[in-house]
């Protein structure tokens, strides 16, 4: 069910040239899954060997160590003043719009002399929509579908994590459209692990409609984690429950040589300070300005335990705009 890809050769990967030589902080979510954690720590320590002419430094937002204050001082204590600062995220939610920037804002200012460039985060862009339909390539190979079952036989589960901002949430399904498009597939069903809706048990619902002989689960995550072992778990469950259709569940993206690319490409955007976000449907720019200040930590929801204050489809819709 679980089908594991050999992920690229990565000796032969060339990156462009950094403008400058900046120390790169080099932000994560952060878990409680010492898995997810180490394998964000290799995906930075693969980053920093592909081009060793300015120090790499791994921090988290929240749930473990080092902290982004950790990974600042840590510039500091080698004398840089200058630090690019990049969000190792996949949209723009409420971490890398808020949280993040208030955490640069609290590290610098026992060090006024400091000077942030802060990058953008993943989003949408060619070579992540490469890195997928490479790998649903993949799963056209006899060896991983025996049956032979054809593309217009087939439902795409596209599970994104699920975000309360409505404007990430809108990118997960744009980038699950934009997959689709003329890939063959029956069709494609979003839905999501935490937070926002449909869930996931709703969209395995949803596939069934279309009377699918095999689904393609696609966990649209950058490392592995508590959630991504959650969505292998309940797509298991349902190959029990229906074993007349061929279940395939992708893994997470991991440490390809795609995300390395467009890593490179927010650096040297950073450095050279040409980051573009739309900001036009962030929910914290229509809020007021009084509501803002406040830490994070609160209505994301994710990898908190069980208190999931979204779980009914009515609060979700009562509370989403509004900012936490």
């Amino acid at each position: 069910m679980v089908n594991s890809l050999i992920q690229p050769n990565l000796n032969s990967l060339q990156l462009p040239t950094l403008p400058y030589q900046r120390p790169l902080l080099a932000i994560g979510h952060g878990t409680r899954s010492d898995r997810g954690r180490q394998t964000f720590l290799d995906f930075v320590e693969t980053y920093q060997k592909l081009d060793t002419s300015r120090p790499v430094i791994p921090c988290f937002l929240e749930l473990t160590k080092p902290t982004i204050q950790q990974g600042v001082e840590a510039c500091i204590k080698r004398g840089y003043t200058e630090i690019t600062a990049l969000p190792i995220l996949l949209f723009a939610a409420r971490h890398n719009k808020f949280d993040v920037t208030n955490e640069l804002d609290k590290s610098r200012s026992p060090y006024p002399q400091i000077n942030f460039s802060y990058g953008r985060h993943f989003g949408i862009t060619p070579k992540i929509i490469e890195l997928w339909r490479d790998r649903l390539a993949e799963l056209d190979q006899p060896e991983n579908n025996p049956r032979n079952i054809s593309r217009e036989d087939t439902v795409i589960l596209f599970v994104g994590r699920g975000s309360s901002d409505p404007d990430a949430n809108g990118d997960v399904c744009k980038l699950a459209r934009i997959i689709w498009e003329g890939s063959g597939y029956k069709t494609v069903e979003t839905c999501f692990i935490g937070i926002t809706h449909p869930r996931l048990e709703e969209g395995f619902r949803r596939a069934y409609m279309y009377q699918a002989k095999r689904i393609i689960v696609l966990p649209y995550f950058l490392f592995t984690g508590t959630l991504m072992e959650k969505i292998f778990n309940l797509t298991a469950q349902q190959e029990e429950q229906h074993p007349e259709i061929d279940f395939v569940c992708l893994p997470e993206m991991g440490i390809a040589s795609q995300l390395l690319q467009v890593f490179r490409e927010r650096e040297i955007e950073a450095q050279l300070g040409r980051v573009a976000m739309n900001c036009e449907m962030c929910k914290f720019r229509l809020a007021a300005a009084d509501e803002h200040g406040h830490g994070h930590g609160h209505g994301h929801g994710h990898d908190h335990g069980n208190n999931d204050p979204y779980a009914k489809l009515e609060d979700y819709h009562q509370r989403i705009w509004k900012t936490p």
